[in-house]
């Protein structure tokens, strides 16, 4: 469909709809913007590596927990 085409069957649509029609196109011009911005937001794998680390006793029962365990 042409926007030629568009912009008649928009022309053909009660006012007060037509505010609608542009809300929508709004919320999708908005929409497409979020959608582009997070793509450029991904995380990179591995940025910490090496920065942490986890103490050797992780696994072990908490003493705080050995009256429940």
């Amino acid at each position: 469909m042409s926007q030629a085409q568009i912009f008649e069957k928009i022309k053909m649509i009660p006012v007060a709809y037509q505010q609608e029609v542009e809300d929508f196109i709004d919320f999708i011009l908005q929409k497409k913007t979020k959608t582009e911005s997070e793509e450029n937001k991904k995380r990179k794998i591995g940025l910490l590596k090496g920065k942490m680390k986890m103490s050797p006793d992780f696994d072990e029962p908490l003493n705080d927990f050995k009256d429940y365990i």
